[in-house]
């Protein structure tokens, strides 16, 4: 197994970074009006959940501390789920896009609750 030296290492990021970058992608096709409300939001909070992976991953030495931003980061997980509903609902992604951001996104939800439940093993 290949040592972990920074947070562009893990797994986690690397997923939640192509996931942001696929949501900023198909964003660009959102409506004109929605700019400051889903667009600035999705985008927004997809982004957020790799940048608090790079916060916690510097933090470890501080168990809470990196558990705490690794649930900032599920917690924007979370947003960005809700934020694909709405693109859905109002037919600004493709059922098939929602499906497979929302299946990725559960997926690093998962990925991140494993990382709290053991910060141990993420110490210097």
């Amino acid at each position: 197994m290949e040592r972990i030296k920074t947070h562009r290492d893990l797994k986690v990021y690397t997923k939640s970074f192509e996931a942001a970058m696929r949501i900023f992608v198909l964003s660009k096709s959102f409506p004109k009006e929605e700019a400051y409300s889903l667009t600035d939001q999705i985008r927004r909070s997809s982004r957020s959940v790799s940048s608090n992976i790079s916060e916690a991953f510097r933090r470890r030495k501080y168990p809470k501390s990196f558990t705490n931003k690794l649930n900032e980061s599920e917690a924007e997980a979370a947003e960005t789920q809700n934020w694909l509903d709405f693109a859905v609902a109002c037919s600004y992604i493709s059922q098939d896009d929602h499906e497979t951001l929302n299946q990725e996104y559960e997926n690093i939800i998962g990925m991140l609750v494993n990382m709290q439940r053991h910060p141990d093993k993420w110490s210097i």
